[in-house]
């Protein structure tokens, strides 16, 4: 499709397989993963945004991300999840954002992702209670995700600064219940690393 001019302003929950703390954050997909491949979701409440002539405020998204080996390796594959509420042009165009097609931080996604096994459109609920993330898609995502706290235990653990194409600020998290079933996949992610981030993509970054 045309190039469109885009912006999202937000904040994003992932979750993975891999024990707290994921290695591939810090190291940008370098390091191996803890069990030798990566298998993800994550989920972005964008409460600012619009693409094309298109506004966003308000909507979330999902995807789902299966990586074989290093995520600098690639040949990762990747489902995509649009809110229901979207009218279709949106769904066009946050596809495509998300697909790398349009510039910005998920140029790296157009790299990486070597096959798009689907585009859904679903209810995606993302509800913050306290610090405490709660992401529903039925039958699809359950999952609940809190921060590491640190020495002190009011303040999160932070990894600030950093070249992370989502953010360059990590907070460290962990899986609590959560479930992810799609695509023949059936994974439990419970106990296991997740990190929240604020998301602030557009176009030109």
């Amino acid at each position: 499709m045309e190039k469109i001019s885009w912006k999202i302003s937000g904040e994003m929950v992932l979750s993975c397989n891999c024990d707290l703390f994921c290695p591939c954050v810090a190291s940008l997909g370098n390091a191996q993963p803890t069990y030798g491949y990566c298998q993800a979701w994550a989920a972005i409440k964008i409460h600012e945004g619009f693409a094309g002539d298109e506004e966003l405020d308000g909507l979330n998204v999902a995807f789902m991300l299966d990586i074989p080996g290093r995520m600098s390796e690639g040949n990762w594959t990747a489902a995509l999840y649009m809110d229901e509420r979207a009218n279709a042009a949106a769904v066009e165009y946050m596809t495509s954002i998300l697909k790398g097609e349009q510039g910005g931080p998920p140029t790296v996604l157009g790299i990486l992702v070597g096959n798009v096994v689907g585009v859904k459109q679903v209810p995606i609920s993302m509800v913050k209670d306290g610090k405490e993330w709660q992401v529903k898609i039925p039958k699809i995502i359950d999952g609940t995700v809190v921060p590491v706290g640190g020495k002190d235990s009011e303040e999160d653990v932070v990894l600030s600064n950093t070249k992370y194409w989502i953010g360059p600020d990590v907070h460290v998290s962990q899986s609590k219940e959560n479930h992810f079933r799609d695509y023949g996949r059936n994974w439990d992610f419970t106990g296991q690393s997740a990190e929240y981030v604020k998301v602030e993509w557009d176009c030109k970054k």
